[in-house]
C-alpha cells in the first residue's frame, strides 16, 4: 500500500456531504474548548450506524498499536476478524497504512485522512482512510479508523498499456493453405501505436499489415515478423520511416501471437550519428586514457585549449599528472570503482599548465579503442558555477544588507550550542535586540539612511563579539546574539548593559546624528529551554517585556510563559466574544464650555466578559488589533453607535475612535456609509477620531482615505494632539475639525506651567485655524476654569460624568425632555462609575 497523507484541519472541507464528513463534523461537535480530544462516548457511542461496519477501534502506540474491535466490512477488507490483535503482526500493506494514520492522528491531536491503495491480481483498489482520536476514560487515548473503498478497482495492465507513450501492438499471424505465415492482422493497439504509425487506432485494429500504408506494411517488416512466429525467439530490429524516423520494433511469440513494442528511437539515432563528430569538434574538452595505464590516449582541441598542455604533451602523460596531491588517493578510489559508465557525484580538483586549479565535474563511459580497455571522459568546468554556489549559500545564511548571519544560521548554531549545553556544565546566552526609535529615523529620514544605520549597528554588534559568540539580524531592526560560553546569568547581564550603551551611543550618517536605543530580552541555556525555538521563544518574551521601560533588558522568567498562555486564552475568548454579544458601548459627554451645555458623546467600548467581568479596553484592544479582529469589531461599534445616537436628540454628535489597524482595511468606508444609512443618522453627526500615528505610514494613502470620510460630511477629530513629533504636519495635509488635548497636559495643569503653555499653545494654534479644541481628563474644576480662561471649545472628564451604558444616557437625557442638551454643566449628573482613569 502506498500512503497519501493529508491532515485534516478543522477549517478543511471535503466538497460534497460524505462519510468522512459526517465523520469529521460529529469529532469535532463532540470536541469541547477545554478538551484536547473528544471523549470516546461523545464521538462513538450509539450514534455510528452503517458506518461502523467499516470502523476499526484501535489503541495504543507503535509497536504496541491495537486492534480493540473491527467492523463486519473491516474483517472483510483484513481478511481476519483481528479482534484484541497487534498492528505490527497483520499482513505488511495493511500493518503499515494503520500504524501511519494512527499515529499521525495521535501526533496531531486531530484527525487525519489519506487513502492507500491496494493490488492483487492485476486489479487497483483505492481506499479512503479516516483516523479519529478520542479521549478514553479508562486507558491511553483510542483511535477510531473508518475504511472504505472508493469506487470499483481498475485493472493496472490495462492503464500502462493506455497511458504509456511506447507503441504496444498485438499480432496475429495469418495463414494460406500451405500453413506458411503470408500476413499479420492487428488484433489491438494502444494509443502510443496509433501515434507512431501516424494511423487512427480504427483504421488499424482489425486490419492486416499489407492493407494498411505505413511504417509496419512493408513486405520486409513482415517477413521478419514471420521469422519471429517460425522461430519462436524474440527478436529487435528497427526501421526507417520515409519521414526520416527510426523506429524500434520489440517482438516475441506467443504461438500465433505476436506482442509487439514499438518506440520511436529517432532522437537516439541521430544522436549516435552525431557522437562521431561530438570528441574532435565538441567545445567540451574530453578524452580517452587506459584504465589499466591511466595514459592519455587521445584528446580533443577543447581540453588542449581548456588545460594548456600541448597534444604531444598530453599523450606523454598519465590521469595522475592533473591531480593535487592532497586528492590523489580518491581519485584512485574513484577510478577502480569505475562503471560502464560514470557520472561523478563531486566535483574534483584538477591541474592545468600554468599550474592554476580549476574544479570539474567528469562524465564517461567505457568504449574500445584498437585492443585496449579505455575511458571516454567529458570536462565540464564548474569553477565559476562553485563560486556562485558558494555565494548562494552565502546568501542563504548571511542577511544581504549587514553582512551578518541571519535567521536560519543563528537556529542552526544556536541548536549546536544548547546540545552542547545539554550535554556538559555549561551555559550559553541567547539575546534578543530590537533598537527603540528607528521606525522614525526611518519615516523621517527614508530607507537609505534606515539601512545605512543598521550597517553601523551591525559593526557595533560584531565589535562586542568574543570567543564563540555570534551576532545575527532577524530581520527588519531586530537582531540576536548568542553569549557562548558565559558563566552565568550575572555576565549575560552585564554583557547586555555594555550593548545596549553601545548602541545607544550616536551614529553620524551622512552627516546625520542620529540617536537610537535598544531594549534586549535574554534567556540561559539550558535553564530557559533545551531547543534553539524554546530559547528563542523565551528571549523573544523577555524583551517583549524590556521593551515596555525601552533601553533596558530582562531575563527571561517563567511567568512570562504563564502570561503568553493568559494571553492565547484571552485571544480564543475574544474571537467569540461579538458573536456571543459581549460587546456593549458605554457614552461619555463631552460639554461645550460656551453654551455650558452637552453637545456629543463619545462611543467607548466594553467587554462584559461572562467569567472575568470587565475587561480592560487596555487589554484587549491591543490583542483584537494583533490578531486582526478589530476590523470586524470597530463596524459593530460603527453600527451600535449610530443606531443608539438615532434615538437621542438631534443636535448631539457622537464620536467614535478609529483604530490605526481599522484605518488601513478598505471596507473602512463602505462601513460608514453602511453604519449611516443603517441607521438613519445624519452624516454631519458622526465623528471619527483617528490618532497620528495612523497618518505615520502610507500618508497619500490615508489622506485619500480622510477626504473620502469627510465626502461623505462625516467630522474628523485627531486624538491625543501634542503627544507626537509631527503633529503640525497634519493639520497642513488634512484640514481637522477638531483637536483633541491629551490628558497628559491637562492632568497636570494646575502645578505645572509648561503644560499650561502647551495647551494655551494648541488652543490659539486651533483658533487660528478655525478648528474645536476638546480638552480630555478634566478632573477637577481648577482644571476647568484653565482650560476656559484659555478658549478651549470642549471638556470631558469624571468631573462630568464617566462613561455610561446608552439606557442611563437615555435616562438621563430624558430627565428633561426635549431640553436634555442645554442641562447646565453644574448640574449635570454625578458619575456613576468609579474613576478607574
Amino acid at each position: 500500500m502506498v500512503a497519501a497523507k493529508k491532515l485534516v484541519e478543522d477549517e478543511a472541507l471535503f466538497g460534497p456531504l460524505n462519510d468522512i464528513e459526517t465523520l469529521r463534523r460529529k469529532w469535532f461537535a463532540a470536541l469541547r474548548p477545554t478538551q484536547q480530544l473528544p471523549s470516546y462516548e461523545e464521538v462513538v457511542l450509539g450514534s455510528m450506524g452503517r458506518l461502523a461496519d467499516h470502523m476499526a477501534l484501535l489503541q495504543g502506540r507503535g509497536d504496541a498499536l491495537t486492534i480493540m474491535r473491527t467492523g463486519r466490512a473491516l474483517r472483510q477488507w483484513l481478511g481476519q476478524d483481528a479482534w484484541d490483535t497487534r498492528v505490527a503482526d497483520l499482513a505488511p500493506e495493511y500493518r503499515g497504512i494503520l500504524s501511519e494514520a494512527a499515529e499521525n492522528a495521535l501526533q496531531g491531536s486531530r484527525p487525519y485522512s489519506t487513502s492507500a491503495y491496494h493490488v492483487a491480481n492485476g486489479i487497483v483498489r483505492t481506499f479512503d482512510i479516516y483516523a479519529m482520536p478520542m479521549d478514553c476514560r479508562w486507558g491511553p487515548p483510542l483511535i477510531s479508523t473508518y475504511v472504505h473503498e472508493r469506487g470499483s478497482g481498475y485493472s493496472l495492465v490495462d492503464t500502462i498499456f493506455r497511458a504509456t507513450s511506447e507503441g504496444f501492438l498485438a499480432l496475429a499471424a495469418c495463414r494460406n493453405a500451405a500453413n506458411a505465415t503470408v500476413d499479420f492482422q492487428i488484433v489491438d493497439l494502444n494509443q502510443g501505436a496509433a501515434r507512431l504509425l501516424q494511423r487512427p487506432v480504427e483504421s488499424l485494429r482489425w486490419h492486416r499489415l499489407s492493407e494498411g500504408q505505413h511504417d509496419l506494411s512493408t513486405a520486409e517488416v513482415r517477413a521478419r515478423l514471420g521469422a519471429v512466429i517460425d522461430s519462436g525467439e524474440p527478436e529487435q530490429f528497427e526501421i526507417a520511416s520515409s519521414e526520416s524516423r527510426h523506429i524500434r520494433i520489440s517482438v516475441a511469440a506467443i504461438g500465433d501471437l505476436l506482442s509487439a513494442t514499438l518506440t520511436d528511437v529517432t532522437d537516439l539515432k541521430r544522436r549516435e550519428q552525431s557522437f562521431r563528430l561530438l570528441f574532435d569538434n565538441n567545445p567540451m574538452p574530453m578524452w580517452l586514457f587506459d584504465e589499466e595505464t591511466l595514459e592519455f590516449l587521445s584528446v580533443n582541441e577543447a581540453a588542449i585549449a581548456h588545460y594548456g598542455y600541448s597534444r604531444d604533451q598530453f599523450l606523454t602523460m598519465k590521469l595522475g599528472d592533473i591531480w593535487p596531491h592532497d586528492e590523489r588517493d580518491l581519485h584512485f578510489q574513484a577510478i577502480q570503482n569505475l562503471h560502464d559508465s560514470y557520472h561523478s557525484r563531486r566535483s574534483w580538483r584538477h591541474l592545468r599548465a600554468d599550474g592554476s586549479e580549476i574544479d570539474v565535474v567528469t562524465c564517461g563511459r567505457r568504449v574500445g579503442f584498437g585492443e585496449r580497455r579505455a575511458f571516454l571522459v567529458s570536462i565540464i568546468d564548474v569553477t565559476e558555477r562553485r563560486k556562485a554556489e558558494e555565494k548562494i549559500s552565502y546568501m542563504a545564511h548571511y542577511d544581504a544588507l549587514t553582512d551578518l548571519p541571519n535567521r536560519v544560521m543563528l537556529q542552526q548554531r544556536l541548536q549546536h550550542t544548547v546540545e552542547q549545553c545539554n550535554g556538559a556544565d555549561r551555559q550559553a546566552a541567547v539575546l534578543c535586540i530590537d533598537l527603540d526609535m528607528f521606525k522614525a529615523v526611518n519615516d523621517t529620514f527614508g530607507h537609505p539612511v534606515g539601512d545605512r544605520l543598521l550597517q553601523q549597528v551591525a559593526l557595533r554588534l560584531k565589535s562586542a563579539l568574543v570567543g564563540g559568540d555570534l551576532a545575527a539580524r532577524l530581520g527588519g531592526d531586530e537582531f540576536a546574539v548568542i553569549l557562548d560560553p558565559i558563566s552565568g546569568p550575572a555576565e549575560a547581564g552585564d554583557r547586555a548593559g555594555r550593548l545596549i550603551a553601545a548602541l545607544s551611543a550616536p551614529y553620524d550618517v551622512d552627516g546625520l546624528e542620529l540617536s537610537i536605543g535598544a531594549s534586549i530580552g535574554i534567556a540561559i541555556a539550558p535553564l530557559d529551554g533545551d531547543s534553539s525555538e524554546l530559547l528563542l521563544r523565551n528571549a523573544d518574551m523577555a524583551l517583549y517585556r524590556a521593551k515596555a521601560d525601552r533601553g533596558g533588558h530582562h531575563f527571561f522568567e517563567p511567568e512570562m510563559d504563564r502570561q503568553a498562555q493568559a494571553r492565547r486564552f484571552l485571544e480564543a475568548d475574544l474571537r467569540r466574544a461579538l458573536s456571543a454579544g459581549e460587546f456593549e458601548l458605554h457614552y461619555q459627554p463631552l460639554v461645550n464650555l460656551a453654551a455650558d451645555r452637552i453637545t456629543s458623546f463619545e462611543a467607548l467600548l466594553r467587554w462584559r466578559h461572562p467569567e472575568r467581568g470587565m475587561v480592560s479596553p487596555a487589554e484587549f484592544i491591543p490583542i483584537a488589533e494583533d490578531i486582526g479582529l478589530i476590523v470586524p469589531i470597530g463596524e459593530w461599534v460603527l453600527r451600535t453607535a449610530c443606531a443608539d445616537m438615532a434615538k437621542w436628540p438631534h443636535d448631539i454628535k457622537v464620536a467614535v475612535n478609529l483604530s490605526p489597524v481599522q484605518f488601513k482595511s478598505k471596507n473602512l468606508v463602505p462601513a460608514v456609509v453602511a453604519a449611516l444609512a443603517h441607521s438613519g443618522l445624519p452624516a454631519d453627526r458622526l465623528e471619527l477620531e483617528i490618532t497620528e500615528s495612523v497618518l505615520l505610514a502610507e500618508t497619500e494613502t490615508n489622506l485619500q482615505t480622510l477626504h473620502q470620510l469627510r465626502g461623505l460630511g462625516v467630522r474628523i477629530s485627531m486624538d491625543d494632539f501634542g503627544t507626537g513629533y509631527s503633529s503640525l504636519s497634519y493639520l497642513r495635509s488634512f484640514p481637522f475639525d477638531k483637536i483633541k488635548i491629551d490628558r497628559s497636559f491637562v492632568r497636570d495643569l494646575p502645578g505645572r506651567a509648561d503644560c499650561l503653555a502647551i495647551v494655551r499653545a494648541i488652543s490659539g494654534l486651533a483658533r487660528s485655524l478655525s478648528i474645536a479644541t476638546t480638552a480630555e481628563g478634566v478632573e477637577t474644576q481648577e482644571q476647568l476654569d484653565h482650560l476656559r480662561a484659555e478658549g478651549c471649545t470642549e471638556v470631558q472628564g469624571f468631573l462630568f460624568s464617566p462613561a455610561q451604558p446608552a439606557a442611563v444616557v437615555t435616562a438621563m437625557l430624558g430627565l428633561t425632555g426635549d431640553k436634555a442638551t442645554r442641562a447646565e454643566v453644574r448640574s449635570a449628573p454625578p458619575p456613576l462609575l468609579a474613576k478607574t482613569g
